[in-house]
């Protein structure tokens, strides 16, 4: 019997589907039309389209929800507007239009589909930001060390396209130069950053970090006297609301861990009242051992506290400096009274309050300056110390009274917000230029090590953290020294003091000296 072959059909080839056809930016300007007016570096407005592609969250859902509550750069009002042109433009059966699924014209109702590409082109106003130069601390053929100017993001994000640590340092270095973050501070944040000249070596450095075999040391400055010793805060955080970047400490949330060191303190200086009479703390030295609650709008001086991250959460410093009870000083979010009110988040672990915290930190920038700790300015005479036993109604109508105050006369200084004007071209609502205390916070990343000892990198201490006139303190950043008794730990670890406790609304106190001046205090019986 002959045998008969049999070939296997081959199975017909596999027309990969090319990608979408998706809106192209009209200009991509080079060079950068940046200039400098008044200390800022300015971009003039410029059309570009966005591309993305439909994330998990967006699918099933019409182009005008995801617009009006994914993006904060613009109101809501102007999408509402846009929904009127689109509805125009598919009636008139125009082939273009600011917004585009896949290249074709959209609709307000579009439904977005998994794999979709969403592209939108708008005339792009950025904000301006500082034009201080970007320092470079090192570099060789594989590592740019930098020192980050305040203020300027990384990366192109949000409203900053081309006012980024990246493309600036394009500009100067040319078109074809590509640089590759291996590290990311807070726009607000200043100090060093490492950007590798090419992959591999951006993914080496990179690792290293990840694996924490390098060490990180900050520098802040912080609300009042900040506690002697070193304090390990590990509580754990959770990203609350992700559109915001708001984060608090929750018992739910994932594991960090910061250790702080006081290496500096300077007190208020003295002003005088309506009375002629002279108001401010005298140092630490002149406090009660177990001092009783401060209102938050009393200046208390300030610290500049070193900051040793465990762990990289984001916001981590600065959630546990306000946890604490000593946050930065000018920072926008954490220190903001009109976001979390006179004890400006000190001790909270609750969510009870979270909805209204976010609605209120969503206002900030848009219709209202984004105020903080550092802005305030005493029209009346402060309230004396709060004693335990004061009356609550004439402690909170001070306190009310004081704040007011404050608002008003934050409200009329410089600050970034909308002023009412528009943009001839797009009809964009513009801000007004930032004032400089809005152009970063006092936090800054004062040196890289590794831990082995094979290479550390240092960068100056900051203009903030430099002591004050007629005062005296260090001029840069110390070697971080441990406690010789061991840490003060506060969080869900145990205080090597059992007689230190974490009080709810008064921060860190001693019971041992609270028990000694209660016995004090309390008359003595008579023996007849």
């Amino acid at each position: 019997m002959a045998l008969t072959t049999y070939e296997e059909p081959k199975p017909e080839p596999e027309i990969l589907k090319g990608p979408p056809e998706v809106c192209v930016t009209p200009c991509d300007p080079w060079p950068r039309p940046y200039y400098i007016e008044k200390g800022l570096r300015r971009v003039a407005p410029y059309y570009y389209t966005y591309n993305t592609y439909c994330k998990e969250r967006w699918r099933g859902k019409n182009l005008l929800d995801i617009y009006s509550t994914e993006f904060r750069d613009r109101p809501n009002g102007y999408y509402f507007e846009l929904k009127l042109i689109l509805i125009i433009l598919q009636k008139a059966a125009i082939d273009g239009g600011r917004i585009t699924i896949d290249g074709k014209v959209a609709t307000a109702d579009s439904i977005i589909n998994n794999g979709q590409v969403i592209s939108h082109t708008l005339h792009r106003h950025e904000p301006p930001v500082t034009s201080r130069p970007i320092k470079i601390i090192h570099e060789d053929e594989d590592i740019i060390v930098i020192d980050k100017p305040a203020g300027i993001p990384v990366h192109p994000a949000g409203r900053y396209n081309y006012n980024s640590i990246i493309e600036i340092m394009r500009s100067e270095r040319g078109l074809g130069w590509i640089p590759y973050p291996c590290n990311r501070l807070d726009r607000l944040t200043s100090g060093i950053m490492f950007l590798g000249k090419h992959p591999k070596s951006a993914e080496q450095m990179a690792q290293s970090l990840r694996s924490r075999t390098l060490r990180k040391e900050y520098i802040a400055r912080v609300k009042g006297y900040f506690p002697d010793g070193v304090v390990l805060c590990d509580q754990p955080m959770l990203k609350v609301s992700p559109i915001l970047g708001l984060n608090r400490v929750r018992a739910t949330g994932k594991d960090a861990q910061t250790k702080f060191r006081r290496i500096a303190y300077y007190p208020p200086v003295e002003k005088e009242n309506k009375n002629g009479e002279t108001t401010g703390s005298q140092g630490p030295d002149s406090r009660a051992s177990t001092p009783p609650p401060l209102p938050a709008d009393v200046d208390e001086g300030y610290s500049i506290v070193h900051c040793l991250p465990l762990t990289g959460r984001t916001h981590q410093i600065r959630v546990h400096l306000q946890f604490l009870g000593h946050p930065i000083t000018n920072d926008p979010i954490y220190s903001n009274r009109r976001v979390f009110g006179t004890n400006l988040g000190k001790s909270e672990s609750t969510g009870e309050n979270d909805a209204e915290i976010i609605d209120r930190l969503s206002r900030m920038g848009k219709t209202e300056p984004a105020d903080s700790l550092c802005y305030q300015t005493f029209q009346t005479p402060p309230p004396e110390r709060v004693t335990l036993g004061g009356d609550p109604n004439v402690v909170n109508e001070l306190l009310a009274r004081e704040h007011d105050v404050m608002i008003n006369d934050y409200l009329r200084r410089k600050c970034e917000k909308m002023n009412g004007e528009n943009c001839e071209i797009c009809g964009t609502e513009l801000y007004s230029d930032p004032g400089v205390h809005e152009m970063g916070i006092f936090l800054h990343a004062v040196a890289y090590a590794d831990n082995a000892g094979k290479w550390k990198y240092k960068s100056q201490m900051p203009e903030w953290a430099m002591p004050p006139e007629g005062a005296e303190g260090p001029t840069e950043a110390p070697e971080w020294t441990e406690d010789i008794d061991g840490a003060v730990v506060i969080g869900k670890g145990m205080m090597e003091d059992d007689e230190t406790a974490l009080v709810e609304g008064l921060g860190t106190i001693n019971l041992t000296k609270l028990k000694e001046e209660n016995m004090k205090a309390e008359p003595v019986a008579s023996s007849g």
